[in-house]
């Protein structure tokens, strides 16, 4: 069975840059034609979708955050990794790795979640 795990600091100060990093076992992330993607998860926004890396390495972000995301992947570890820079109190919230079997298919797969809090 595929799992997920993500792993970072449970706080970060605002202005700085929040990293988050996956682990998955059970199927690797190059394989066709799965995509990795971050999804958040706060009390005023509900779900949102951050942005996902695909098994060619490819990436897309949600364009409201675009300039300010960046996910990268490490094949030989199997993780991809999230970062999100000059944060603000409105990042907090619980981020979670999933996987995509297809582009749109819908995620299938997911991490438990780990909560990031935005605070001086």
């Amino acid at each position: 069975q595929v799992q997920l795990q993500e792993s970072g600091p449970g706080l970060v100060k605002p202005s700085q840059t929040l990293s988050l990093t996956c682990t998955v076992s059970g199927g690797s992330i190059t394989t066709s034609y799965y995509t990795w993607n971050w999804i958040r998860q706060s009390p005023g926004k509900g779900l949102e979708w951050v942005g996902a890396i695909a098994y060619d390495g490819n990436t897309v972000y949600d364009p409201s955050l675009k300039s300010r995301t960046s996910i990268s992947r490490d094949t030989s570890k199997n993780q991809f990794s999230l970062q999100l820079s000059s944060v603000t109190p409105e990042d907090t919230a619980v981020y979670y790795c999933a996987r995509d079997p297809w582009v749109g298919f819908g995620m299938d797969y997911w991490g438990k979640g780990t909560l990031v809090t935005v605070s001086s």
